[in-house]
């Protein structure tokens, strides 16, 4: 079977689809075989991207490379664990030639998304630099603000881990990636900072920097490509000096995770 790996937070907004698009991608680019399995089936932001990149460069006469994708109908958002989970193993199989899947979630607790995350080899979860956002991690005292206790979510991946290790003798590796970091009110980042390594030590996972709040990371979108696809040929927005800046922190966030642009580093794990 192929790698997976799980990008997750049961919070919406927190940058889930921009930052699998661009790992989805930067793999592509590495020669990767990637395959996508877009599990917010009522969003669908994943999917949306692989149809806009197909007809952007079918329209243009240009060439990048493209993932293996499986739809998913948006009826499963209701299913039942039995029949999500089946239907998730058949889109797995589906993909099994590739030597890597992304796989994006909804920011919901469903059937879906609990399967897909029993199933990673990694789960990444980015977060906003924000108490509103680490509130989906853990909960702190309204007073002292000390932490309290993992949230339901923590505690999911938490089973997750432990379900993994005791069938497979395998770890799933969970880093959590502090996403869209704000350049101003350094004390409430240090507050959420200090909050984040202590739940950390507790819950085991890696911090890590995720991708800044940049247009370049917007503006692409409709056009189904990111900062790794811009070239000679590829190039819908003029080029400056924040584009170089983004992908190298593309770059940098690859290697914090563990890969290669082929992927190797994480099927070696």
């Amino acid at each position: 079977m192929a790698d997976i790996i799980v990008v997750g937070n049961e919070k919406g907004g927190a940058g889930k689809s921009t930052l699998a698009i661009h790992l989805m991608t930067a793999l592509l680019h590495g020669g990767a075989r990637v395959g996508a399995l877009d599990l917010d089936v009522r969003q669908q932001s994943l999917a949306h991207f692989i149809d806009n990149r197909a007809a952007w460069l079918a329209a243009n006469g240009a060439e990048a490379p493209m993932p293996e994708n499986v739809r998913l109908d948006a009826a499963l958002a209701r299913a039942p664990e039995a029949e999500a989970q089946a239907r998730l193993d058949a889109a797995l199989e589906a993909l099994s030639g590739c030597d890597l899947i992304v796989i994006d979630t909804p920011g919901a607790d469903t059937a879906l998304s609990r399967a897909a995350h029993a199933r990673a080899d990694q789960i990444v979860t980015p977060m906003n630099d924000s108490f509103v956002d680490f509130d989906t991690l853990g909960v702190v005292d309204p007073v002292t603000l000390e932490l309290k206790r993992p949230s339901l979510y923590s505690e999911t991946v938490w089973n997750s881990r432990k379900d993994r290790a005791q069938a497979s003798g395998r770890s799933i590796d969970w880093v959590v990636l502090r996403n869209r970091l704000a350049p101003a009110d350094a004390r409430n980042r240090r507050r959420v900072d200090e909050r984040v390594q202590a739940l950390s030590r507790r819950a085991g996972f890696r911090v890590g920097p995720g991708l800044r709040d940049r247009v370049i990371y917007r503006e692409l979108f409709p056009f189904g490509l990111t900062i790794a696809d811009l070239s000679p040929s590829i190039r819908p927005v003029s080029m400056s000096l924040q584009h170089v800046a983004a992908r190298q922190e593309l770059r940098d966030l690859m290697g914090f995770l563990g890969l290669s642009p082929d992927g190797a580093q994480l099927a070696a794990q």
